[in-house]
């Protein structure tokens, strides 16, 4: 490795660039991968998910770049590898053939003068563009800067910053908040929808058109806050969805309203229609939740071979990561096919989840009150009279984090309880199966009623795998399975 970085040197000295030289930015990819395999080794593994996305070391956020590209996923998310706490923005990247495998590749943007916001992937050719937003730290209110810039790769791995960056230079109406570019191509034009605000604090939505990526013509406010969905709409995305199109976006600043949006931030979707020819998207139904979890935000979407994924961070800002005192913080939600029924979207679990399956630890009956212990990865799948109430008990087998899990027909509404008040529950009107179908791993829950029209992602922090009571007055048919490892250790 020595000797690389001397070679690196060698070029930047022979080159006549820039005082921040291309061999500068090479020799520090190289010094933060040697810093991230020299830090793993310290990572306290108690709480270290067996099947979800998780950085290296430091911290996690956002998805970026979620897309597919040259026969591979690829999955990009903000990151900060000095400590398990925000900071200077990066960009992670690891890739999967089947979006359940994943491998851990370097890291792909590294901040200069800009910090590396939230973005995505393209692909022209056999070249990945990234687009993304730098956020620059100014001396004059608001102090910061927000503008789009591009980055390309022709291996998928190693990436180079465009030299005419800034592309997307500032907001029609000057807002500093100005972020979160998600690209795709329709014809022979690329177009990219921007997260934004108004002046007076009301989120919104704005689209642009490309003929290269580069020059953007802005076309229209696709989507705005009337007043009463928060001051800033961020990543936001937009997309075909069985004959209708889907606004997805989180918003931040919404007021909670009953079981509705209790999480710090929220994220949801308005489904319309929308035309090409006049840019103008008509919202059919108005605004849902996407998970009804405590820990969703920043969903991202990708196509391939005509299904459309799903992956969000799984955390929540403002709240405790318990894990941050072990060297890490934040992961990524398991991916989700997305589908459209009557005026929803449902969420399933990939057909490629069977795979996990190592071996079954139960196939049978769990009788009122008795108590079964499973590994830290585990799927369930749960069957009861839905006639009747049905609630499990979830803990740590040797102690830490606890979570119910309700169904009550006099009300017709799930609920998962984390102790304590902090709960979250909604109306749940089966549309076909009546199963439950829960992913538990070291430090997460994610639940799938029926078909998927309602989900719950939640982190909790068991200690020692899970220990499941059947608190329900009746017995329940439950199916186990002890799930593999596919993200790196």
């Amino acid at each position: 490795m020595a000797r690389t970085k001397s070679l690196l040197v060698l070029l930047c000295t022979l080159a006549v660039v820039s005082p921040k030289c291309l061999s500068d930015i090479d020799s520090a990819k190289v010094e933060l991968e040697e810093y991230i395999d020299f830090k793993i080794p310290d990572i306290n593994p108690r709480y270290r998910l067996h099947y979800h996305v998780t950085p290296p070391v430091g911290w996690m956020n956002d998805p970026n770049g979620f897309s597919y590209h040259d026969g591979e996923f690829h999955l990009f998310y903000q990151y900060y590898p000095y400590d398990s706490v925000w900071g200077p923005m990066h960009w992670g990247h690891v890739s999967s053939p089947d979006l359940v495998h994943w491998n851990q590749l370097p890291t792909a943007l590294l901040p200069e003068n800009e910090q590396c916001f939230s973005g995505s992937a393209v692909s022209i050719g056999d070249t990945m563009a990234l687009m993304y937003t730098a956020h620059e730290v100014t001396d004059k209110e608001p102090y910061y800067n927000e503008s789009q810039y591009l980055a390309f790769s022709d291996d998928g791995i190693d990436f180079y910053k465009y030299e005419g960056n800034p592309v997307l230079p500032a907001a029609p109406n000057g807002s500093p908040d100005f972020r979160d570019p998600k690209v795709w191509k329709y014809g022979n034009e690329w177009y990219v929808v921007l997260g934004s605000k108004t002046l007076d604090q009301r989120g919104r939505v704005l689209l642009y058109k490309s003929k290269d990526l580069k020059d953007w013509e802005f076309l229209t406010v696709l989507g705005e806050s009337q007043g009463d969905m928060g001051y800033m709409w961020e990543c936001p995305d937009f997309f075909e969805l069985d004959g209708k199109f889907v606004l997805l976006m989180s918003p931040q600043g919404m007021k909670a309203e009953g079981d509705r949006y209790k999480n710090t931030f929220q994220n949801g979707y308005i489904i319309g229609s929308f035309d090409y020819e006049t840019n103008e998207f008509h919202p059919e139904v108005d605004f849902q939740e996407m998970d009804f979890g405590h820990d969703f935000y920043a969903a991202q979407t990708t196509e391939h071979n005509g299904k459309r994924y799903v992956v969000a961070w799984f955390s929540m800002w403002e709240v405790p990561h318990v894990e941050d005192v072990d060297g890490w913080s934040g992961a990524m939600t398991i991916v989700r096919e997305l589908k459209l029924v009557d005026d929803r979207i449902i969420m399933k679990p990939l057909d490629e989840m069977i795979d996990l399956r190592h071996h079954t630890i139960m196939h049978g009956r769990l009788r009122s009150h008795e108590v079964t212990a499973l590994p830290q990865a585990t799927e369930l799948i749960v069957d009861g009279n839905i006639k009747q109430k049905i609630e499990l008990y979830l803990q740590g087998v040797d102690g830490g984090g606890k979570v119910w899990v309700r169904w009550d027909p006099a009300v017709g509404k799930v609920v998962v309880d984390r102790g304590a008040g902090d709960v979250r529950q909604v109306e749940w009107s089966p549309i076909g199966s009546t199963s439950w179908r829960i992913f538990l791993d070291a430090s997460s829950l994610e639940l799938f009623c029926g078909e998927g029209e309602v989900v719950f992602s939640s982190r909790v922090y068991p200690l020692g795998g899970w220990k499941l009571t059947n608190l329900s007055s009746q017995s329940l048919k439950i199916e186990a399975y002890h799930l593999k490892r596919t993200v790196p250790a």
